[in-house]
Formats: structure tokens, sequence, C-alpha cells
């Protein structure tokens, strides 16, 4: 069996995503993750919740540890990851009720967040909810110190990097059909935002 990796962050914060997620997403619905990492999230939340089918996706990089966390699970509703980069042109015709991000936005380039709210309008169905997880600017503002000392070190990284502004998300959400619905305050400084598919198609 395949050593499974290990993100500290994944275990910190799981329990506080995961009494949201239970509040959020209805028995029987079927999840997407985008960039499920070390698939540590996936195992957790799919555990505590049986009655959602979670899909976990990644680079094709990231496959075999998220392999290792889900064969090792030996859970039915977690499914092997399939291979999704927001960058390049996919083809998914799998029909998803909700779609899960955690810890991506910071990380990813102004156009990369641009193609994962396209990628989400497109897929989700009306009604349909997204969740994004992370640090967030509001208003133009750092809400700690602490952000504004990782987002200093993310764009010493890379210029492409750095949190970004919950009015620019909802921006980008407004020209793809999503609609800001709810936001939770989560530990160390960070947000659960939802988004919801507007319409009925």
């Amino acid at each position: 069996m395949n050593e499974r990796p290990d993100a500290p962050a994944a275990r910190r914060n799981r329990e506080a995503i995961l009494e949201v997620l239970q509040q959020e997403i209805s028995h029987g619905a079927s999840v997407l993750e985008i960039g499920s990492g070390t698939g540590q999230h996936a195992v957790h939340f799919g555990s505590a919740m049986p009655g959602v089918t979670w899909q976990t996706s990644d680079r094709r990089q990231h496959h075999e540890g998220i392999d290792a966390w889900v064969s090792s699970s030996g859970l039915s509703n977690v499914l092997p990851p399939i291979e999704l980069d927001v960058m390049t042109p996919l083809d998914i015709s799998a029909h998803y009720d909700v779609m899960f991000s955690a810890n991506t936005a910071h990380i990813m380039s102004t156009e990369a967040v641009e193609r994962m709210f396209a990628l989400v309008g497109s897929l989700l169905p009306g009604d349909g909810l997204f969740f994004l997880y992370g640090p967030f600017n509001v208003d133009g503002a750092f809400t700690s110190d602490s952000n504004r000392d990782f987002d200093q070190s993310l764009r010493a990284q890379d210029l492409a990097m750095g949190i970004r502004d919950l009015a620019d998300l909802n921006r980008l959400g407004a020209s793809n059909g999503l609609s800001q619905v709810r936001r939770y305050a989560m530990p160390a400084n960070n947000m659960f935002v939802v988004w919801q598919r507007l319409g009925n198609e």
C-alpha cells in the first residue's frame, strides 16, 4: 500500500469544516471536491457523512496520495480522484449537487480563480451550492495581522498568489450565475463561504 501523505493543516481544520458541511449538505447529495490535495479531508468528511457521495479530484501528480487515503479508508462513498486542472479544458459529464474547495484560491493565480468559478457555474444545477474555505479579505482589507503576513509570504513565493477579496469573488460568482448566500467565521482567521447557483437549469 502506498504511504499516505499528511497535511497538518488538514488535521487542524477538518472538524470545524465538517461542522459546517453537516449543516449545509443534504443526505444523498453528491460533492465534487476541487483540489483534494492529500485526500485527508475527503476521507474524514466521507466517513462522517456516509449518505453523501464525495468525488475527489486534483492534478495527476497528487493522485497517488489521494488513492492511498481513499483505498485505505474502505469507504464506498468516497471515490478515487479524477484528473482536474482548472486551467485545462475539462470533459466532465457527471452530476454534482455541491462543489467544494479548501485552501486553493490564495495559491491560485487570478486567472485560475476565474476559471474555477467558471467551472463551478457550468457544472452546478439550479440551486446547487459552492463552498470555498480559506483566508479572505473583506472590503479590500485584511481581517488579521496574521493574514497580512501570510499574504506577504505567498507573494514572496509567487506574485500570482495572494489572499483574495470577497468582493472580487462575488463579482466572479455573479458573472457565472452564483450568489453568495452565507459566510461562516472559522478558526485561524479563515472563512467558509457559500455561493448558490441561480435559476433552475
